[in-house]
């Protein structure tokens, strides 16, 4: 029996993970096979019901991450506290788990990327800011400054992780709400005296970044801009007008994706995978 995959969502089209395992599972010498397919929120839970025993598991994009941490059985521990699943492996009884490696991806890239997330500044307030600031908190965020257009969501993740820790953490991390975009006069205050933050993490669609202010003292930050096509995103293109850093959501996208294939292939994402150095040089090179 041929093992199949496949990344969900909707639009899909435009997903570069297929290319991404694909070159993961040559690199381990297994011939399955990963796909591509349109699927909307609604129709999520009857996909998964008519899929045979060759269906292993399933990457899932925008926007289902919330409706299949709804429908999986069992969560591991990110996905149970962020709300968010974006990897499904199918149990032997036939249920699905559900699993979170945007958090741990977007972890691993910004540390490979050298980048320092102790004081961070993320733009947005959906699925992907969750795991931004999951992410910086694991890698021991002491201060984290929210910056979103739609104030009710900001403050809901305010309350729902200021004061959390990471795991074997003692300190816990300080979440604010700084205003409803990068040119607020609240979000300025952030930019100055001690308050200056280290990175600056970017999780809006590319149309929505292009519209947005940036104070000049925004961007002599690092950026990590979690889009990647196209790339250079319209955000990641003004910060480099400015001379500033800017670094691209495909560091994230083939880490986290390397997280996925190691449920795919043994269940246990804290498990590496023989050789993982050359598996990920053939996943970036897939990029």
């Amino acid at each position: 029996m041929v093992v199949r995959l496949a990344v969900l969502g909707s639009p899909v089209a435009h997903s570069r993970s297929p290319r991404i395992h694909a070159a993961a599972y040559r690199a381990l010498g297994l011939d399955w096979r990963y796909s591509a397919v349109r699927c909307g929120e609604a129709g999520l839970r009857a996909f998964l019901d008519g899929r045979g025993d060759e269906w292993r598991g399933f990457s899932v994009t925008m926007p289902l991450k919330s409706e299949a941490h709804r429908l999986a059985s069992t969560l591991d521990p990110v996905a149970r506290e962020s709300g968010v699943v974006n990897t499904l492996r199918r149990l032997e009884d036939g249920a699905w788990f559900g699993a979170n490696t945007d958090v741990p991806g977007l972890a691993a890239a910004i540390a490979r990327n050298g980048l320092d997330a102790w004081r961070t500044v993320v733009l947005g307030s959906g699925a992907t800011a969750v795991s931004a600031i999951l992410a910086v908190r694991e890698l021991g965020a002491e201060h984290v400054t929210l910056l979103a257009r739609n104030t009710t969501a900001g403050r809901s993740l305010v309350t729902r992780f200021d004061g959390t820790r990471a795991a074997g953490s003692t300190a816990p991390m300080r979440l604010v709400y700084g205003g409803s975009g990068a040119d607020d006069g609240a979000a300025t205050s952030v930019g100055t005296g001690q308050e200056a933050p280290s990175l600056v993490i970017s999780t809006l669609p590319g149309p929505a970044a292009a519209q947005i202010g940036i104070p000049a003292w925004l961007a002599r930050i690092p950026l990590f801009d979690v889009a990647y096509d196209p790339w250079p995103s319209p955000l990641a293109s003004r910060w480099r007008a400015s001379a500033g850093e800017a670094h691209p959501g495909t560091e994230m996208l083939v880490e986290q994706a390397l997280l996925q294939v190691r449920i795919f292939t043994h269940g246990d994402p804290a498990l590496p995978l023989a050789d993982e150095g050359s598996v990920r040089d053939a996943m970036r090179r897939a990029v």
